[in-house]
């Protein structure tokens, strides 16, 4: 079964009150919170209604609260971007 994962990027902060009952019908509250819903049509809608507030992608099987903290954390160590001048 195939599962939205929705991110809310962007603030709603001075949208209409309709803007906010999508988004808390989503279970989005705060900024960079991430939701999974199984593919819809009613999900689907309210996505589009909200399409400029967040970042849709279509995944294989919802993550669990653990993972998804995993995959926001950045590797350890340093990186070299580029070799300095000598």
């Amino acid at each position: 079964m195939a599962y939205f994962r929705i991110t809310l990027i962007r603030s709603a902060i001075g949208l209409p009150e309709k803007t906010h009952g999508t988004l808390r019908a989503l279970g989005l509250r705060k900024r960079m919170r991430t939701v999974f819903h199984p593919v819809s049509q009613d999900v689907a809608g309210q996505i589009m209604k909200v399409k400029e507030l967040v970042d849709v992608q279509e995944v294989e099987r919802a993550l669990t609260k653990a993972e998804v903290k995993a995959l926001r954390q950045p590797q350890r160590g340093f990186w070299l971007e580029y070799r300095p001048a000598r």
